[in-house]
C-alpha cells in the first residue's frame, strides 16, 4: 500500500492476471507519467492473480502499488460484492481515489455452447453484461479526472476481419439467450462460437458510445482494439492446430506477418503498452466516445454507430442484470471453463 494515498491514484483491470491486462497493469505500474498507479488486479482465480502481482512487483519497478481482488464476470453475485468492497475501500481512504477502470477480460467460447452462473449465454454474459453491471456499479466512485477503456476488437467489422464470422446482431434479451440473428442461421457449432464472440465485441463498442453519453465532464470512455496477439490464452477453447498455432508459431512471425501487410499484429507488450495509453496520456484527458486500433482513433465498424441499438442494449442491460437470475440456459449449455 501507498505510504501516501492522496499522492497515488487506483485503477482497475479486470482479467489482469495473464495476457493483454497483465501488460497494461505492468505499463502503468513502470509509468512515471503523473502520480503512482495503485493497480488493481480483478481475477477470478485468486491464485493466479497472486501469481501475477508478485510477478509485477518484481518486473515493474516504480513506486506504484499492485494487488489481488477476486471478480468473477460469469457471476452477477461476484460482480456486486466486488464493487461493494471496492467501493467501502475507497469511501473509507484505505484505497487511493478510483481514476481508471480497464474493461479488458472475456471469453472466446469453443464450439460447446456454455452459460454463465446466471443463466446467460457464457460469451455475451461475460465478455458484455458482467462488464456493463461493474462499470455501473463503479461509475458513482470514479473520480475525475478519471478515464474508463473498454477492450473491444476488429472482429466486429465486417469490413476489416480477414472474412471471419461477422456480427449476427439480435435482440440483446435474445443475445443472452444464445440466439444470434439470422446472419448465424446456417453456420456449425464452431461458427457460431466465433460468431458470438464477434456479436459481443460489438456490443462492447455499442457499450461504450452509450456509456460516454452518459458520464459526468471529466470522465471519458474509448474503446481499444489491440489487434491480433499471438500467445495470449484468449482461443484456448479453439481446436487443437490453431491451439499450437497461436502459442508457438505466430509469436515468432511478428515483424514477417507486418511487413506481409497485417499491420495490426502485435506483441502482447505492446497492446498492454498502447491500452495503458488511454488511461494515462494528457493529450487524451477529453477525448471520450472514440475507438482505437492501437495507438490510432480510427473508425468503428459502420454498424457500431446505431445509436436506437446502443441505447436498446443499455435498457435490456439494466433490466438482464437487475435481478441477477437471467433464467436464459442455452439448451445442452455447460459452465464456463475459464483461466
Amino acid at each position: 500500500m501507498p505510504t501516501n494515498l492522496e499522492a497515488s491514484r487506483t485503477a482497475v483491470i479486470t482479467g489482469a492476471n495473464t495476457g493483454l491486462g497483465y501488460a497494461c497493469a505492468h505499463a502503468l505500474l513502470a509509468s512515471t507519467d503523473g502520480a503512482p498507479w495503485h493497480v488493481v488486479l480483478a481475477c477470478r482465480s485468486e491464485e493466479r492473480g497472486r501469481a501475477a502481482k508478485a510477478r509485477l512487483e518484481k518486473t515493474a519497478g516504480t513506486d506504484g502499488q499492485v494487488e489481488v481482488m477476486t471478480l468473477d464476470l460469469a457471476s452477477l453475485q461476484s460482480v456486486r460484492a466486488f464493487a461493494a468492497d471496492l467501493t467501502g475501500r475507497l469511501r473509507t481512504g484505505a484505497l487511493p481515489p478510483l481514476h481508471g477502470l480497464v474493461c479488458n477480460a472475456g471469453v472466446q467460447s469453443g464450439a460447446t455452447s456454455s452459460v454463465t452462473a446466471d443463466g446467460f449465454e457464457a460469451t455475451f454474459g461475460i465478455n458484455h453484461l458482467g462488464h456493463f453491471l461493474l462499470v455501473e456499479l463503479l461509475l458513482p466512485a470514479l473520480e475525475p479526472p478519471a478515464r474508463v477503456v473498454v477492450v473491444a476488437s476488429i472482429v466486429h467489422d465486417p469490413a476489416k476481419n480477414a472474412g471471419l464470422p461477422a456480427p449476427a446482431w439480435n435482440d440483446p434479451a435474445a443475445l443472452a439467450r444464445g440466439e444470434l440473428g439470422r446472419a448465424a442461421a446456417d453456420d456449425k457449432p464452431l461458427a457460431v462460437a466465433r460468431r458470438r464472440y464477434s456479436t459481443s465485441k460489438l456490443a462492447n463498442v455499442y457499450f461504450t458510445y452509450a456509456l460516454a453519453r452518459r458520464l459526468p465532464d471529466g470522465v471519458t470512455a474509448n474503446a481499444f482494439d489491440p489487434g491480433l496477439m499471438p500467445g495470449t490464452g484468449l482461443v484456448r477453447e479453439a481446436p487443437a492446430p490453431l491451439r499450437f498455432a497461436n502459442a508457438h508459431v505466430l509469436p515468432h512471425v511478428i515483424p514477417l506477418a507486418r511487413r506481409l501487410h497485417m499491420p495490426n499484429i502485435h506483441t502482447v507488450q505492446e497492446s498492454g503498452d498502447s491500452l495503458a495509453r488511454l488511461l494515462i496520456d494528457p493529450a487524451l484527458a477529453h477525448t471520450t466516445g472514440k475507438y482505437f486500433e492501437g495507438r490510432q482513433e480510427i473508425r468503428s465498424s459502420e454498424e457500431s454507430y446505431d445509436q436506437a441499438r446502443g441505447e436498446e442494449l443499455w435498457t435490456e442491460s439494466e433490466t438482464l442484470t437487475a435481478s441477477g437470475s437471467g433464467p436464459f440456459p442455452v439448451d445442452g449449455g455447460t459452465r464456463p471453463g475459464r483461466a
